[in-house]
């Protein structure tokens, strides 16, 4: 007898998991995403990836604004009576009344090796944390944020240039490779769900943009693992002489001299012990560029301090 499986996630990292289950034969019922979101000018109404995707392989999608209280949502998952519901970035709370209509439970995929980073930006602390390593946890959801027990986790080296951007793609990747073997013994109850160690979490809270200002008193290390993790969005920056600029790409150096000075014509910045190389900048209201293309027309020149900016 064929399996009725749910699906339900948003952003992009979810995207090559959906895929994997269809691409590998899983019965998809219905998948769950956020609704189209209208852009800042209100022009155009975008459709979340997880959406996108399942136009293109003619899957049911569906798209409430919240499940909470929702009596439409909770009549159609009775109703449908599936097997198991697999959640990956849906962004989204899941009531217990609807986590109670699977038989097998609603099945989180979390970007981190739990109990460390619950949260809502698990990859971003990861980096600025300076983890060394990272991973994805397969844990079944309980009415709390990310503290149900966990029946597998795999472990991802964190490489010295990697930032968000990349670590979310191999994240994603590697839940797109184990998610089926998975399926299959959480559906054959061939696993063992075991309680988190509660007393060693740690949390990720969202980023607020204002997290990524850069202070020059901050180690080398620390401030590259701020560039990293705030990339590409929020970003860390810095302000001189009224203008914001995003570092997007930066490397630790050995200069020497006061905190905040700017060393050479390159912008090779001092911190607190080592300084950093920026590689790759954006000026406020600009698009990115390389530090050599950048510096043909900057203000930031040589002996300037941008500790004092």
């Amino acid at each position: 007898m064929l399996k009725k499986i749910i699906f339900m996630g948003t952003s992009f990292f979810a995207v090559p998991i959906l895929k994997s289950l269809y691409q590998n034969g899983y019965p998809i019922s219905v998948v769950y995403t956020q609704p189209p979101q209208k852009s800042q000018r209100g022009q155009r109404v975008n459709k979340s990836p997880i959406q996108g995707i399942s136009e293109t392989l003619n899957l049911e999608f569906r798209t409430p604004v919240s499940l909470k209280n929702n009596k439409e949502e909770y009549k159609y998952l009775k109703e449908l009576n599936a097997d198991i519901a697999i959640v990956v970035a849906y962004g989204q709370i899941i009531p217990n009344e609807i986590l109670n209509l699977t038989k097998k439970g609603f099945i989180n995929i979390h970007a981190s090796l739990l109990p460390k980073w619950r949260g809502a930006a698990p990859i971003q602390r990861s980096i600025m944390n300076l983890d060394k390593q990272t991973g994805i946890s397969i844990m079944k959801i309980d009415e709390k944020l990310d503290t149900g027990p966990v029946c597998n986790s795999y472990r991802l080296d964190v490489m010295n240039n990697d930032n968000a951007e990349i670590i979310s793609e191999k994240l994603s990747a590697l839940a797109a490779e184990k998610i089926s073997n998975n399926i299959d013994d959480i559906l054959e109850s061939k696993l063992e769900f075991k309680e988190q160690l509660h007393e060693d979490a740690t949390y990720a809270n969202k980023i607020e943009k204002s997290e990524g200002k850069i202070d020059w008193n901050n180690s080398a290390e620390r401030i590259i693992g701020k560039i990293n993790g705030l990339y590409p969005s929020p970003g860390a920056w810095f302000i001189y002489n009224g203008e914001r600029y995003k570092i997007l790409k930066a490397e630790i150096s050995n200069g020497v001299g006061g905190v905040g000075a700017v060393l050479d014509d390159y912008l090779e910045i001092c911190c607190n012990n080592k300084s950093i190389k920026i590689l790759k900048i954006q000026r406020q209201g600009k698009r990115p560029q390389n530090i050599n293309e950048f510096m043909l027309g900057s203000q930031i020149k040589k002996g300037s301090n941008l500790n004092n900016a």
